[in-house]
């Protein structure tokens, strides 16, 4: 297998579980140093950067909650002191508040806004700390939703509303840093068998899955392949871009 990210350092935010540590160890087998944000479990992240050493590169587990927007700089100071700079950002970390339609007087107003504050503020207040230390021709991947494009069922509303505006975040960001020839993507993924929707995943209506041209749920490695790639040399004329890896839920 050629490491096509040889000598390259990641920030994978939200990095051990689910998408998050499949991207992160996906990077690794492609030859980058990789560090990664959690929120809780100690052990966890543990884990997951055993795991990414024993693919022989070296990694960095910090404890970061994504919603403390001053968190973000602090984040970053600490990637630039383990391994000197950062060369791939990719936006991961989001929370899932969804089931209630909004005239719903039960509405979860308090986990709705926390909902904006990690999916949104806290993207943004990452990639503002990120940017600045980012080596030219880098990269940042942000990691959307199929819902940001196409909302068919209710009760979704807020998150799709947080997806929808990192796309045009990213957007800018694209248009602000192609002078350094930094490239910013969106990756947007279907459903996947991750926490964020385990009450769901394996026990789809037919009436979801007739949404989707390839009729069955994306497996995180196939996700995280296609951030390895927006990370890679062969990606460097790509940004501002959205790839759906949705089995054609987007159609």
């Amino acid at each position: 297998m050629q490491k096509t990210l040889t000598g390259k350092v990641a920030l994978v935010t939200g990095g051990s579980r689910g998408l998050g540590a499949a991207i992160a160890e996906t990077l690794a087998d492609n030859g980058a140093d990789v560090a990664f944000s959690y929120v809780a479990s100690d052990e966890k992240a543990a884990q997951v950067a055993d795991k990414l050493r024993a693919k022989g590169v070296r990694a960095l587990a910090v404890k970061s909650d994504q919603a403390d927007l001053a968190s973000a700089q602090t984040l970053v100071d600490a990637v630039i002191a383990r391994f000197g700079k950062l060369d791939i950002l990719v936006n991961n970390a989001a929370i899932a508040v969804q089931g209630q339609r909004v005239d719903d007087p039960a509405l979860d107003m308090a986990g709705l806004d926390r909902q904006w504050q990690v999916n949104v503020l806290g993207a943004v207040a990452t990639t503002r700390a990120a940017a600045r230390a980012l080596s030219d021709d880098g990269r940042i991947i942000f990691i959307g939703s199929g819902l940001g494009g196409r909302v068919a069922f209710p009760g979704v509303a807020d998150y799709a509303g947080t997806k929808a505006a990192i796309v045009g975040y990213a957007r800018g960001v694209a248009r602000d840093l192609g002078p350094r020839n930094i490239t910013v993507n969106v990756v947007q993924p279907g459903i996947m068998p991750t926490d964020m929707a385990a009450a769901v995943a394996d026990n789809l209506p037919d009436a979801m899955m007739d949404l989707h041209a390839i009729r069955r749920i994306a497996n995180v490695q196939e996700v995280a392949a296609a951030v390895c790639f927006l990370a890679g040399p062969d990606a460097g004329y790509i940004s501002g871009g959205i790839l759906d890896v949705s089995g054609g839920y987007q159609i």
